[in-house]
Order: structure tokens, then C-alpha cells, then sequence
């Protein structure tokens, strides 16, 4: 292999959990090796997308994605560059893409005994939807198509010890009619299963993960921390993000407490307008908030979505999942009054159907009756299947209700992949695997809004446009990119991050051509106008009762005005005609002047009484917090308590709120670049590393500095300590807290300094922290080579001195780690002190203990 395989390559890679920060540091060394230039992420964490050439992450769920498909930037797994490696050139990229809409992606087939027609058209599919093709069988080759195991090309690879899969053309076939890929077991050969069983035989009903949390829609309450017996750790997901809670939500006071408190602690915060968040959760697609948040193109999700994002930590697109999304309030056109009921699917799939059956609109039943209009079925053989068709009950599969509700309109069912039912397959397998269409939403419910559009979110919307053009729109590749560079995307949409929030640019008023204003709220009635509707106060139930009693009273009202009018002559008569009603009229007047009279004396007493005391001083109320610090090193308030409160009491005027270690944080300052506990740990969240002189200067001035002039530089240390400030923060963003993922480090009991202080930096960039007392037992799973696929032993790091009680430890480490496959390194504790200041897994043999010790 010679030197420059990746020279014309500036690659990037995105963290996540099946691509940790160690894994990439051993990757980056390979490409770096081979020639290419690794671009390292931008100080917010992002991807520098106008530097690269490629992407590497093993899953589409980052933020950037769309970006990257709308600029034609190639996003392949790390199966890409084992490939490129091993054929000694560079791979294509197709086949390695990590979206699932490719659905024959790593898939790497070769026919055997086929039509040569069948063999064209099963072939030219594959390659179609990320697949490859080999002639003669090799060791990177995973499927032979066959019709039976005597061809040679079967013979002879598994004579040889090939691994791959021989499988019948149904499997292709079958996948290719429903545009998803289903398990091949029951296709494999020598004894497949779909030769020896009939569709009425029993079947297990499948688990399928793609429906973790997206079940429903709106759910009830909050997902538990993963461990109920400890903390929710911070949910980093949220860091530098803004959300706003929309006013449809129907969730109680202590719920948005609690959802308050996470999104905080993991670095967010929460806004209460449109325009000033990133993130609006909201219930349904209508209001001003969704259609203000959608046309701005800010992440808009519901609770499902938000609680996905909590309990996993890491990002997914709203887009991705059905019910991730808010729901029409008014279900899909054409669903209303449908009665559909569901077979075969079980579990999760069966909740998740019932509630997207709900929000197109439709009534779900749990049986199915002669009024049913359609069964949504996984397989064609039950009961419900049997009697549907006597009954006139449209039989389909889930698809098609999934594609009705991600395309805004209802599909035909007599399009043959929603009527396809392969005899050995349940097609729970394959559920919640289809995306929603962004620009059918934005069609039906948030048509316009361009011409207030902030800079930021002109970009976003030309991002999207430009995705959509580049995309298949039609078969089971909807949504992928295939195309050329779209024409339309300028350099607007590759300015950079400092232009983003500008104001929209103010244009010369040019007449207006004439057309019928869009409105704001979108409004499915089906009426050509609309018609002002008129409150009434009451029902025609109420009327009828008041009637009534009228007509029953009626013969005392005239007695009544009868008596009013009789006079009386006999002095003696207290009571009767005139006199009487005079006198009652008299003392209700009477009784009416005292009340009066009465109230009037009880308000001047009140006046004189707040005239004679002093108002009380009212407390200004503080401002919001702006700016979030964690201070270390900071010497101002040595031993001065009380100057340090004033201090305090004066940066919160501000908007300044200091906080203690452990504590979501926007900022870290301190006087130069220092190797404490306090600046480790808090690095790994990624804050942006201040001076502390801007602590100074806000107590000196009373105002907020510029923050962007304080910006900590110190060469020395940067020098000292082999590492770029800037680089670290961007990393430490990009791994939010995941630095060390999966990397395991013992500690000695009797180190120096105690092994606290080191766990507190381990385990803030999420390693596995023990401490190592060489006693009997092991703490790693004996573990052979052939177990592990072959794969290279992974290290595992011991924190020691050089005392005599710890250096008789270190032979028993080392056949611990050996036993369990593992590559034991004995390592000093600066070790992860250098690893957590520059934020990347790396590691030199001068930090091996015992010359580390020697130096010193």
C-alpha cells in the first residue's frame, strides 16, 4: 500500500454511539497515514462542511446531514475506508452510505445459476438501492444468489471457508415489491423455508427497534434515567440549544418543571417566543407558534420526540419518525369516517398502529366488524384475513397507512407493494421504517412566509430546497440523494455562521403584484367561504323552561299589580293596595342609602389609613440569566468572603450567574490554560474558555464587555501541553461528554493524590472508571480472538505510581487484560490529563509509567 491512497481526501468524522471518540482517533491515524487531511470541528462542534470532501458517521442522525446532501457531500460509514484500504483504492461511496433508504447498502452479491435476464434486473436493482456487484465470489462478497448449492460458484467459495449467505432470487424479488429490506432466513439455502412451509403456518411476531419511542404521538409521562437508582445524567443533546414549549401542549405545571430542569441541566435553555428559539415542541399543525416555527425552519417537534431525544441523548431529525412529528388536528384528507382494525402485529407495532390510524383521522376498532372499511394486516393468513374479503374490507399492509400519513394525502390501495405478503415474513419486521416529506407539510400547512425570513433561516430553507431537488422522488429511494449539485444553491448557502442571524435585508418597495394573501392559519373546512359564526347563550331546551315557568307564575303577577292599584281608606289598614307597596318601595330605598353610606365611610377610612403608612418598597426583580461561568484559578476572592457575595450579588445585576463545578455552564473562565479538576471537567461539556479579565472588567465597568474580545489565549501552555485550545473546545462540543466512551480505566487505590480527583475527569468524559486493588477475581470477561471477529485487542489503562504496593499490582493486571483479549497499558495520571485537555483519545509511550517517572 503506498503512501497518498486518501491525498485528494479532507475527511470529517461525526461522534455518536456506534463511532465513539476513540474509534475515531484510531481511524484519523490510518487516513492521516494514507494521506488525508482530517478536518478537525469548527469551536461550535460543527462540521467545517466547505472544507471536506467526506463525512464520516454510521448514522444520518446529526444535524448536518440535510446540509451535506443539499452541497453533494459524500456522508459513508467506516466500512468505507476499511475498503478503500484493503483494494488499495479509494472506494465509491454509494454502497457505504448510512442511510436506511438504501436499503442494499454494504450488500455485495454475485449470481450464480440465473436467466441472464433475471441476473440484469436483479443486479441493476441492487446497484440501485446502494448495492454492489462481483463477478467471482471473493471475501468481501455477502450474498450468492442461487437456485441450489451444486453451482461451483457456491461449491467453491465454502470449500474455502467463505462466510457469505447463499439465497433464491424470491429474496430480492420480495424486497424489491415492498421497497424495504426483509430478513433473508427464511430464503436461505440448502433448506429454505419457504419451499417447505405454507403462509398458514405459525410465525413469531417480530422486535423491531425502529418504534422505540415513537409509539404515540402525545405520551403521558416522562421516561426514567436508564438506571433508576441513580441521577439522569445531563442530557448533552440539548447543549447551546433553545426550546420553547408550544402553548398546545397539554402537560401539567410539574411536568414542565421537570422537563425544564433536564433541558437546562444539560446545557439549554428555555425561551418563550418563536423567533428567539431553536427547538418548538408542540402538539399539533396549526397556530401561530407551529406555522411562525416551521416557516423559520427551526426544529419542530412534539413531547414523543423531545423524550426521545432525553432518554437516547443524541440527535434524530423529527422527519425521521411518523409520530415524532405534530399531528393534524383534522386528520389526513379522505380518513374521516374510515373504521380500520389491525391483525398480525403485536407488541409496540400494534400501539403504534393504533395511533396513527388515530392521527389520519380514522376510527380504530380492536375487532373487526361488517362496517370496517380496511384491515391493516402483516401477513394475508388469519381469520380476520379470511372473513375481510366476504365482508368487502380493503386488505392491506401497514405501508400503506405509514406512506397516506407521510405524504399528507391517502394512497391507492391497489398499488401492489401495500397488497404484497411474503408467505414466511410478518411485516412487523419492516415497520416504522418511512419518513415523513417535508415539503408535502410545508405545501398543506405552512405554505410562504419567505419575506420574513431572517438570513439564518433563508439559508436553512434554501439547505432543504436544495435536498429536495438533488432527491429520487419516486420508489423505494425516495428522499435519497442522487443528483448533480442543484444550480440554485449559491454561496448563500455556504456563508459562514457570523452571518446566519442577520436581520433580512431591506429592499426597495416594488409594486406588489396583485394576488390573494395567504393565510396564516392553515384551514381545511371545504368551504368556498367562510361564514362568521354567531355564539349562542342558550339552548332551545333552556327556552322552553323559561316559558314555563312564566305561564305558571303568570296568575300571581296580576294579582299582584291588582293589589298595587287598590287604595285603602281605613287609616287602621297596615297593609294593602298603595300604602303597601309605598312602604315596601320606602324602606328597600332606605335600606339601599345606608348600604351606601356605609361602604363610602369604609373606603375613606382605608385612604387614611395607606395615607398615614409608607408604601412598601417594591424588590426589583433580577434579570434573566445571560451568561452562565464556571470560575477557576480565579484569585480575586482569596480569602474574602464578603467581597466575593458583593461581587457576586453585582455580576447577577448583570446577567451573570457564576456556578459550581458539575453545573451546565455557557462559559469557562480562568487566567490562563490550567490543569485542575474544575477546568478538565468542565471542558468536556465544551463551553467557549474565557479570560477570567472579563470578570473584571464587568465588576469594574457595571456593564457586560464584549465577550468575543476575552477570548483565552495562551500559546505556552497550548505549547507545554501539545494541544490547540480551539480544536479542543470544537472536539469537546462535537463528543459531548463521550469522549472516552467505552474505554475502560483503573486506577491504583494509592496513588498520589488520591484516585478521586481522577475519576471525577473520567467519568465527566464518560469512562468506564474502577478502582484496581489486585485481588482475586477479574473484572474482564475471559475472552478469546475468534470471540472477538479477529477484531485487534482494544487497551485498557491502568492510573499507577511507582510505589513498591503498586508496582506488585501490574503483573496481574496485565494477565487480566491479556486474558480478556485486551492490550494493558500502564499508564502515569497525566496521561488522562492530557487526553481530557486536548479532548481526543490519544496515546504516546512516554506517559507508560515507568518512563514517565524516570524523566521526572
Amino acid at each position: 500500500m503506498g503512501e497518498g491512497l486518501f491525498n485528494e481526501c479532507a475527511i470529517a468524522f461525526v461522534p455518536s454511539s456506534s463511532l465513539t471518540p476513540k474509534s475515531i482517533s484510531e481511524l484519523s491515524s490510518i487516513l492521516e497515514d494514507n494521506g488525508a487531511e482530517i478536518v478537525e470541528p469548527r469551536r461550535n462542534g460543527t462540521v467545517a462542511i466547505d472544507k471536506v470532501t467526506h463525512i464520516v458517521s454510521n448514522t444520518i442522525d446529526f444535524q448536518q446531514y440535510t446540509e451535506s446532501q443539499a452541497v453533494m457531500i459524500p456522508v459513508v460509514t467506516t466500512h468505507w475506508i476499511t475498503a478503500s484500504v484493503s483494494k488499495r483504492r479509494v472506494a465509491q461511496v454509494r454502497p457505504f452510505s448510512p442511510d436506511p433508504r438504501l436499503i442494499f447498502a454494504e450488500v455485495v452479491v454475485s449470481c450464480a445459476d440465473l436467466p441472464v435476464t433475471d441476473k440484469e434486473s436483479i443486479l441493476g436493482a441492487v446497484m440501485a438501492l446502494g448495492g454492489q456487484e462481483t463477478k467471482d465470489v471473493n471475501k468481501l462478497t455477502t450474498h450468492v444468489c442461487a437456485l441450489s448449492m451444486d453451482h461451483p460458484k457456491v461449491q467453491v467459495p465454502l470449500s474455502k471457508g467463505w462466510k457469505g449467505k447463499v439465497v433464491l432470487p424470491h429474496w430480492f424479488d420480495d424486497c424489491f415489491k415492498l421497497g424495504k429490506r426483509i430478513d433473508e432466513t427464511p430464503y436461505l439455502l440448502p433448506d429454505p423455508e419457504i419451499m417447505k412451509k405454507t403462509p398458514e403456518d405459525a410465525l413469531d411476531i417480530p422486535v423491531n427497534d425502529n418504534l422505540d419511542g415513537a409509539t404515540s404521538p402525545n405520551p403521558q409521562w416522562l421516561p426514567l434515567p436508564p438506571d433508576g437508582d441513580v441521577a439522569r445524567p445531563p442530557c448533552t443533546v440539548f447543549q447551546g440549544r433553545k426550546v420553547l414549549l408550544g402553548a398546545d401542549l397539554n402537560i401539567t405545571p410539574r411536568l414542565t418543571k421537570a422537563v425544564r430542569h433536564i433541558i437546562v441541566n444539560g446545557g439549554g435553555k428555555m425561551v418563550d417566543s418563536v423567533d428567539d428559539c431553536d427547538m418548538y415542541i408542540g402538539q399539533y399543525r396549526d397556530g401561530e407558534q407551529y406555522v411562525r416555527a416551521a416557516q423559520s425552519c427551526k426544529d419542530v417537534g412534539n413531547l414523543s420526540w423531545l423524550y426521545y431525544l432525553i432518554v437516547q441523548n443524541s440527535w434524530t431529525s423529527p422527519f425521521r419518525r411518523l409520530l415524532h412529528y405534530p399531528t393534524p388536528r383534522d386528520g389526513i384528507e379522505g380518513f374521516r369516517g374510515l373504521r380500520i382494525t389491525v391483525s398480525n402485529y403485536g407488541g409496540e407495532a400494534r400501539i403504534y398502529l393504533e395511533n396513527l390510524i388515530k392521527a389520519c383521522g380514522a376510527e380504530f376498532t380492536k375487532t373487526m366488524k361488517a362496517d370496517n372499511t380496511h384491515l391493516v394486516t402483516a401477513r394475508d393468513s388469519s381469520e380476520k384475513c379470511k372473513a375481510a374479503p366476504e365482508w368487502g374490507v380493503a386488505v392491506v399492509n401497514h405501508l400503506w397507512i405509514e406512506e397516506s400519513y407521510a405524504k399528507c394525502q391517502m394512497k391507492p390501495i391497489n398499488i401492489q407493494k401495500y397488497n404484497h405478503f411474503p408467505h414466511r415474513t410478518n411485516l412487523g419486521e419492516i415497520i416504522g421504517q418511512t419518513f415523513l416529506d417535508e415539503g408535502k407539510l410545508k405545501e398543506l400547512y405552512y405554505p410562504g412566509g419567505e419575506a420574513e425570513l431572517t438570513g439564518s433561516a433563508k439559508r436553512k430553507r434554501k439547505i432543504l430546497e436544495a435536498a429536495e431537488d438533488n432527491a429520487y422522488h419516486n420508489g423505494p429511494a425516495d428522499g435519497v440523494v442522487v443528483a448533480q449539485r442543484a444550480e440554485d444553491v449559491d454561496e448563500d448557502v455556504l456563508m459562514t455562521e457570523d452571518a446566519e442571524n442577520s436581520p433580512p435585508k431591506k429592499k426597495k418597495a416594488a409594486p406588489a403584484p396583485v394576488e390573494t394573501p395567504v393565510r396564516t392559519r392553515h384551514v381545511r373546512s371545504g368551504k368556498e367561504n367562510d361564514t362568521p359564526s354567531v355564539m349562542s347563550t342558550g339552548g332551545r331546551s333552556a327556552k322552553a323552561k323559561a316559558r314555563d315557568m312564566l305561564q305558571n307564575i303568570a296568575p300571581d303577577i296580576a294579582l299582584y299589580e291588582k293589589e298595587k292599584k287598590r287604595s285603602s281608606k281605613a287609616a287602621t289598614t297596615p297593609f294593602g293596595g298603595k300604602r303597601a307597596a309605598d312602604l315596601a318601595e320606602k324602606q328597600r330605598l332606605a335600606e339601599e342609602e345606608a348600604k351606601e353610606k356605609k361602604a363610602a365611610e369604609k373606603e375613606k377610612t382605608k385612604e387614611d389609613d395607606s395615607a398615614k403608612r409608607p408604601n412598601k418598597k417594591a424588590r426589583p426583580s433580577l434579570p434573566d440569566v445571560e451568561m452562565r461561568i464556571i470560575l477557576t484559578g480565579f484569585t480575586r476572592w482569596v480569602e474574602d468572603k464578603n467581597k466575593e457575595d458583593v461581587d457576586r450579588r453585582k455580576l447577577r445585576d448583570l446577567g451573570i450567574q457564576i456556578v459550581q463545578e458539575g453545573q451546565p455552564c455557557d462559559y469557562l473562565a480562568a487566567p490562563h490554560i490550567v490543569r485542575t479538576v474544575k477546568f478538565l471537567c468542565a471542558l468536556a461539556r465544551g463551553p467557549e474558555v474565557i479570560s477570567s479579565t472579563f470578570i473584571d472588567a464587568a465588576l469594574e465597568t457595571g456593564t457586560l464587555p464584549p465577550v468575543n474580545k476575552y477570548v483565552l489565549k495562551d500559546k505556552d501552555a497550548e505549547s507545554r501541553y501539545n494541544f490547540k485550545l480551539d480544536k479542543s473546545v470544537g472536539r469537546a462540543k462535537a463528543n459531548r461528554g463521550r469522549l472516552l466512551q467505552g474505554v475502560a480505566v483503573y486506577c491504583t487505590e494509592t496513588i498520589k493524590n488520591g484516585p478521586q480527583s481522577y475519576r471525577v475527569i473520567a467519568e465527566a468524559n464518560g469512562a468506564i472508571f474502577k478502582i484496581y486493588r489486585a485481588r482475586s477475581g477479574t473484572t474482564i470477561k475471559p475472552t478469546t480472538a475468534e470471540q472477538d471477529g479477529g477484531a485487534p485487542p482494544d487497551p485498557v489503562y491502568l492510573l499507577s505510581g511507582v510505589s513498591a504496593d503498586e508496582r506488585h499490582m501490574w503483573p496481574r493486571f496485565r494477565e487480566m487484560a491479556e486474558r480478556g483479549h485486551m492490550e494493558p497499558r500502564i499508564v502515569a495520571p497525566d496521561w488522562l490529563l492530557d487526553v481530557a485537555m486536548a479532548q481526543q483519545v490519544r496515546y504516546d509511550p512516554k506517559f507508560a509509567v515507568e518512563t514517565f517517572r524516570q524523566k521526572e
